[in-house]
């Protein structure tokens, strides 16, 4: 009996000796993998060019059916563009408070992507509600502060089918 005993106790002595040590070499282990392991960024907006910001219209070029027409917005009338991560917004107004004969306001934004220079507007609200729920291509670029726009509006509904290019100045901040 006294033989099994102690047979037991060396047994169990032994097993707590395994285990601590079959323990401590989970716990390195562990840290060992950890200290290794490379952690990826979250996935982002794939945008290769720094849109986001508010961005003053200068001039619009239309050419519909073989005729341009010219448009600056830096005379008369004013014309902004606000880009954040998910949405675009654009205002336009006169400069006259509507009190002129060439008084206008003219409102509308919605979602966009962007991908690479390819740039999507989906016009989810608009001032001119029959612009509502029309998706537009363009091709964008971004040479220091200033942003072309180029792409074809086109809604066979209203008769439209245009190209139209808008070069943009980004608004600085003021201090």
């Amino acid at each position: 009996m006294i033989d099994n005993k102690i047979a037991y106790y060396i047994y169990v002595h032994a097993l707590k000796n395994n285990m601590k040590k079959l323990i401590s070499f989970i716990a390195i282990f562990i840290f060992f993998v950890s200290c290794n392991t490379t952690v990826q960024p979250n996935e982002t907006k794939s945008t290769t060019i720094p849109i986001m910001g508010t961005w003053k219209l200068l001039t619009g070029t239309l050419t519909e059916k073989g005729n341009t027409v010219i448009t600056h917005y830096t005379t008369g009338k004013e014309f902004i563009k606000i880009i954040n991560d998910t949405h675009f917004a654009f205002l336009l107004h006169d400069l006259s408070k509507g009190k002129n004969a060439d008084s206008v306001f003219s409102a509308g934004g919605g979602k966009y992507s962007l991908k690479d220079s390819l740039y999507t507007e989906h016009l989810e609200y608009c001032s001119d509600r029959q612009w509502e729920g029309n998706d537009f291509n363009f091709t964008v670029t971004i040479n220091n502060d200033t942003l072309i726009q180029k792409g074809v509006e086109k809604i066979d509904s209203l008769g439209v089918n245009r190209m139209n290019v808008e070069r943009y100045v980004r608004v600085k901040d003021q201090p």
